[in-house]
């Protein structure tokens, strides 16, 4: 009997590319809120959703993980990966949600799991300044006056880059937040004459437990959005830049709460 929780399934089960939740994440983040043109985000929203505002957020992150086990950060590169989020600020049956449009990723594990969740995950290269406990020119303070830039680049071409001067605590986080977030899970049919009808496509939404957040710092930053071939995320590009954020998190994901199967069309709201 073959074992695993995702392919590869194996006689031991444990060649699975992703292990059986829970999965256990620590993560900082250098985040941006910002504005985009309405019409242009609200085409980016899946049946079920509708915007909120123009206001989005862009998240870049490095991440260490681990399964119950809790030993992959003894073998470090399974364990660490870095990513790039954008969110969009929306509505589902009118109350206010996020959407992720694109989301890059350096590794296949990270990857995999973003897929179970409804993440629209790609392979993209996120870099990230990094703060030390030391005085030193090589490192930002974590503190007013404190710089921190990042980039993400995708199949060789600079896609996304960010600065942020720190200037003062906060007792928000960037909004739109993932925490909470609707995505889409979607899995395409092969059969002949089957593909336009997804053997997966539902509206869901995330659920995290054991939710930990340090001191938010917050200041005034920098975003661009660079043109790619064949990727879109560059029609979100900013009217507006409205702050920047640095800030570490934890948290674990077990669970999924199902929103709507979008295979099957949406009862007519009732009169009055």
């Amino acid at each position: 009997m073959l074992k695993g929780y995702t392919l590869p399934r194996t006689p031991r089960g444990t060649s699975s590319l992703a292990p059986t939740p829970p999965w256990h994440y620590a993560g900082t983040a250098v985040a941006v809120e910002f504005e985009a043109d309405p019409e242009a985000a609200a085409a980016f929203l899946p049946d079920g959703l509708t915007l909120d505002s123009g206001r989005c957020a862009a998240y870049f992150v490095e991440w260490q993980y681990v399964s119950d086990l809790g030993v992959e950060y003894l073998d470090p590169i399974t364990s660490q990966y870095r990513e790039t989020i954008f969110l969009l600020s929306a509505r589902f049956e009118g109350t206010p949600v996020a959407y992720c449009p694109f989301i890059w990723v350096d590794q296949d594990v990270s990857l995999m799991r973003g897929l179970i969740q409804g993440w629209p995950k790609q392979l993209g290269s996120t870099w990230i300044t990094r703060a030390y406990d030391l005085p030193s020119r090589a490192t930002p303070v974590v503190g007013p006056g404190g710089r921190f830039g990042a980039t993400l680049a995708v199949k060789d071409r600079r896609l996304v880059e960010t600065q942020v001067t720190l200037r003062e605590l906060s007792d928000t986080l960037p909004a739109p937040s993932f925490a909470r977030a609707v995505n889409v899970r979607y899995f395409p049919e092969l059969v002949a004459g089957r593909h336009a009808s997804p053997a997966v496509h539902e509206l869901v939404q995330l659920k995290s437990r054991d939710v930990q957040v340090s001191p938010i710092w917050t200041g005034e930053a920098t975003l661009q959005l660079f043109d790619h071939p064949t990727l879109e995320l560059a029609d979100l590009r900013p009217t507006a830049v409205l702050a920047g954020y640095r800030f570490s998190f934890a948290f674990t994901v077990d669970d999924l709460l199902p929103l709507r199967d979008l295979r099957t069309p949406a009862a007519p709201t009732p009169p009055g």
